[in-house]
């Protein structure tokens, strides 16, 4: 059974964000390499992406590990290997690590400089989703119609949204993102 869609087990990002002590910069970049390469080796990781401090002032590292199920990214959370990098961090760095999961559309919306990950309400994300579906949907449908039609409809259609899940997920959305940040991520206003 297909369990793509399954909403008790969803895809998962999670990004784990730490402050480095000054000085120990060097032994937790061995860390990091260290704990995202035995992350690899467990089932169902797709991968992760280090984002290093550009602040010398606020020396924060984020790492951001993408699972395809919930339950897989618990085995490596729950894992002797995982907890043992962790100890191995502690003394580097400084307060509690700030972890934030996402699941679903709100990964497209998800700007790498925040500070942390809050995803925009649920109908602006469908909107955005909606604009920028709507006309990359025409468009591949009017360039490729001609080597499409000819194909089986499940064909068709697999080859149809490979393509566009490819290009909302690495081209469209990051833009449509940026474009659309001030609606949304408005600044909240101080009391």
């Amino acid at each position: 059974m297909n369990d793509w869609n399954n909403t008790d087990d969803p895809p998962v990002t999670i990004s784990v964000s730490r402050r480095v002590k000054p000085g120990c910069e060097k032994e937790f970049e061995a860390i990091i390499i260290g704990i995202t390469a035995d992350a690899m080796s467990f089932k169902g990781h797709l991968g992760a992406n280090i984002f290093r401090p550009t602040d010398t002032e606020n020396p924060e590292y984020r790492v951001i590990f993408k699972f395809d199920r919930m339950s897989n990214l618990r085995r490596w959370e729950e894992s002797e290997v995982r907890q043992q990098w962790l100890k191995r961090a502690e003394p580097l760095t400084l307060g509690l690590p700030d972890t934030q999961t996402l699941t679903g559309l709100e990964t497209w919306f998800a700007l790498p400089s925040q500070r942390a990950i809050v995803p925009p309400p649920r109908y602006k994300m469908a909107l955005i989703t909606w604009l920028a579906i709507y006309p990359l949907i025409s468009i591949i449908n009017i360039l490729f119609a001609p080597i499409l039609n000819p194909l089986p409809l499940l064909l068709r259609t697999f080859l149809l949204t490979v393509v566009l899940v490819s290009l909302m997920t690495y081209v469209v959305m990051p833009q449509m993102t940026k474009v659309f940040t001030k609606w949304l991520y408005p600044k909240r206003k101080s009391r």
